[in-house]
């Protein structure tokens, strides 16, 4: 019998490794030598954790434990591992279930699966299969071309042709060539890749060995911030148990094609996504973007052929060559091939990571797969490509994702980060936390974007501040579109759109703030206030509740609160049993 504890981050940062080490100290204490403690990385249902699966002496899967902190621990080793009876009562639910049961895996076809720390699991799961075949039976060309059938774009952002930019680095001649892993992920809300690693690093060395192959590198580089500590240190142990396999290094199964891979840790800066920008980052130099032409498939590292991709991207690659590009273009639709890693975060019921095909609605995942909406309010928009992307309202909940849908609302898929938003979110301030975001990511190298986004974000703050003024919409929409035209690389480029979409989607609430001197949301603290109504009983807990003491009354009698003392803070309404705190 074997018991696997999830301990990515989102399981250890809700208590997984204390429970780890409970079912430890109590498996000892019972003598139960049959039974294996393991690990996995997230399973994606991050709302659950910390997860324990519980697997028979066959191998099967017998129980899925959800939110088992160490006090629940005695219960399932008395009633299960001892007397053989899975406690249901502690099990994952037939509803949680379906959040698993509707996605189509294959970047994250073995998180919350195998032991990250031992390449033997990957190894049984059809692991370094791909390169093999590749490295002993292909040529690059071959390897190319089965890229291009499978209609794999860059899961980074922009959703460029993988096979066209492998190729133009292995067209261009060089001394040396660099495959480099982009796993710098910044968007907010965003954790797609972190999983990646932390649950499956073997997947992401073998696609990147593979297109070290096809491109005709001898080098790769994993770009990783260093806010990733797990990560690097998983990713670090995978690297080293390969090279002992013979899977990096020189010769690779017999052949004359030698590669192997570094980390470079990042500082965290958001502009080093961009490609020429983490290559000055890993060049020693300030992150800055670079003009293009020339494009780092002809001068990238070192002034080298370079390719970037990111780490999606790289953990299809394998499963693309194992089962052909065919099968991989027979998910998705026509121009977005494929499966999609989205993260599901904010006001939804089941936050964590989904991976579905290509082409599904906004509404299956959101209703679907994520459950919904938090205390089942309205929902009303999704924030899509972090802040490079987009809000898109709810009217448009029906939209397919795919490339070219999602960029037609004036979102983009970006790497993947889905941020939904209810009814009590003020798309104002939404609009300018992003802003904010940008504008202190900015490297500063042109004007548009540095000065331009922090005049756009002051605008913002004055907006939200209930100072708005007339001609405010009209003044950001033209400094949006100067910073989108003057602007070097993407991060000025599309830094205005979440202002951009928003004014085009709820600009009635952009009025209500300027002209009105009302938030809408009833969000912004500037422009609301507390009352207490009728429903008010006098249980003083709101009044024991008050930061500032601006709440008095007598005991069984109506309370009231003094505004000249409120700090809106909301701890009353928070607090109030009998829902008599009015906000407007």
């Amino acid at each position: 019998m074997k018991v696997v504890i999830g301990q990515g981050s989102c399981g250890i940062a809700t208590g997984a490794r204390k429970t780890s080490n409970a079912f430890e100290q109590l498996i000892a204490e019972k003598g139960l030598t049959d039974v294996i403690i393991d690990k996995t990385g997230c399973i994606g249902t991050c709302y659950l954790e910390p997860i324990v699966d519980v697997y028979g002496d066959d191998g099967a899967l017998e129980a899925r434990y959800v939110k088992v902190q160490p006090d629940k621990v005695a219960e399932i080793v008395e009633k299960h591992l001892i007397g053989k009876s899975p406690v249901a009562e502690l099990a994952i639910s037939a509803e949680d279930e379906a959040f698993l049961n509707q996605q189509k895996r294959v970047v994250l076809r073995n998180c919350g699966r195998i032991n990250p720390e031992k390449i033997d699991e990957y190894i049984a799961e059809g692991g370094y299969e791909a390169v093999k075949k590749v490295v002993t039976s292909m040529s690059q060309d071959e390897v190319i071309e089965e890229i291009k059938i499978s209609g794999l774009r860059g899961r980074g952002g922009a959703g460029f042709p993988t096979w066209f930019k492998w190729n133009a680095a292995k067209q261009n001649p060089g001394s040396a060539k660099y495959m480099v892993c982009n796993a710098d992920e910044g968007d907010p809300g965003a954790f797609m890749d972190r999983s990646v690693l932390e649950g499956d690093p073997h997947s992401l060395i073998e696609g990147m060995t593979i297109g070290g192959f096809a491109m005709g590198a001898t080098e790769g580089i994993i770009y990783v911030r260093a806010e990733y500590p797990l990560a690097i240190e998983r990713l670090e142990n995978a690297m080293q148990q390969a090279r002992e396999r013979g899977f990096l290094g020189k010769n690779l199964f017999g052949t004359s094609f030698s590669f192997d891979l570094r980390i470079k840790a990042g500082a965290g800066a958001f502009v080093c996504g961009e490609e020429t920008a983490l290559i000055a980052s890993l060049e020693g130099e300030r992150g800055m973007p670079r003009l293009k032409p020339p494009f780092p498939a002809a001068k990238g590292y070192w002034q080298k052929p370079t390719n970037i991709n990111n780490v999606e991207t790289f953990a299809n690659v394998p499963w693309i060559l194992a089962n052909g590009g065919a099968a991989f273009a027979g998910m998705g639709t026509e121009k977005s091939k494929g499966t999609k890693v989205f993260a599901l975060a904010g006001k939804i019921k089941k936050g964590g990571l989904v991976e579905v095909p290509m082409g599904l609605p906004l509404k299956d995942v959101i209703y679907g797969i994520g459950g919904g909406i938090k205390q089942d309010k309205a929902f009303k928009a999704v924030q899509m490509g972090g802040p490079s992307g987009g809000c898109i309202p709810a009217e448009l909940i029906d939209t397919p994702v795919t490339y070219e849908d999602i960029n037609k609302t004036g979102a983009i898929v970006g790497s993947g980060g889905m941020i939904v938003m209810d009814e009590t979110t003020c798309m104002v301030d939404m609009a300018r936390y992003f802003l904010d975001f940008t504008r202190k990511e900015s490297c500063g190298k042109c004007n548009y974007c540095r000065v331009g986004t922090k005049r756009m974000l002051e605008i913002l703050e004055r907006i939200t501040a209930g100072k708005g003024r007339d001609g405010d919409i009209e003044l950001l929409e033209e400094l949006a579109a100067k910073i989108k035209d003057g602007s070097m690389c993407g991060l000025g480029q599309t830094a205005p759109n979440p202002v951009l979409t928003t004014i085009k989607y709820f600009r009635n609430e952009y009025e209500d703030h300027i002209y009105n001197h009302k938030c809408t949301a009833k969000s912004c603290k500037a422009l609301i206030h507390f009352e207490i109504g009728d429903k008010c009983v006098g249980c003083t807990k709101c009044a024991r509740n008050c930061p500032v003491d601006a709440i008095s009354g007598a005991v069984k009698q109506k309370h009231s609160i003094d505004q000249a003392k409120c700090i809106k803070c909301g701890k009353c309404e928070e607090n109030c049993s009998f829902g008599a705190i009015v906000r407007e």
